[in-house]
């Protein structure tokens, strides 16, 4: 009984551990639970921008350069218009008005610099683009605003989740590990990869101050 309970400890010990690894790499990716206000509906009209390409959605994967673990997941979505689902993302930018871990107004210039802010000396980004119908993409865009907001470190889980509700993509499993979910999406026909690297400095803040003043100039 004594050993018994020893081997539980050791790995109720062993699972915690790796939970903590988790959030500390959610932490320093930029999967962090700020809460940023909510903009108005007059402010999200406003910047709403629609992208003239195929119905899309791109999962967008922070991986650290040294281990290969994920620390954040986001996930663009092209239809009626284009918004990028953030979740406890740390993004920030004075052109891009936000409400509950949505992104909106992502033009060409915007998702740039979503991928630049968060490839840093320590981690890079990679993006998987897959074309989908109408009604897919339409059906992603409906459970990404009325989502609601993410707690810290739950980004992959809460996409995983998500994109498990858009027929055609029931067999992705709920995880909360970032490349655990693009390794699922990497397996279905269609999807394009790339990867984006930058040197910068290991600052999110100063990243994300760099891009704002950019998108402002």
């Amino acid at each position: 009984m004594i050993l018994g309970n020893t081997s539980r400890a050791r790995t109720s010990g062993r699972r915690g551990a790796a939970a903590a690894l988790v959030v500390a790499a959610a932490l320093l990716a930029g999967c962090s639970e700020n809460k940023k206000p909510n903009a108005d509906a007059q402010t999200l009209a406003a910047a709403s921008y629609s992208h003239n390409g195929p119905p899309t959605l791109t999962l967008i994967t922070v991986i650290n350069n040294r281990t290969g673990n994920g620390g954040h997941t986001g996930l663009m979505v092209n239809a009626s218009e284009r918004v990028i689902f953030d979740p406890a993302g740390s993004f920030y930018a004075d052109v891009v008005p936000e409400r509950d871990d949505v992104l909106y107004g992502i033009t060409p210039g915007v998702a740039k610099a979503y991928s630049s802010a968060h490839a840093r000396s320590a981690w890079h980004v990679m993006t998987q683009r897959i074309e989908v119908t109408p009604a897919q993409a339409q059906r992603a865009y409906e459970l990404v605003v009325s989502n609601g907001r993410v707690p810290g470190a739950y980004c992959a889980r809460s996409t995983s989740a998500l994109l498990a509700q858009i027929p055609g993509f029931e067999t992705i499993e709920h995880t909360f590990y970032p490349v655990k979910l693009a390794e699922q999406l990497a397996q279905f026909p269609g999807v394009v990869t790339e990867t984006y690297y930058e040197d910068d400095e290991d600052d999110l803040q100063k990243a994300l101050a760099e891009g704002n003043e950019a998108l402002n100039g």
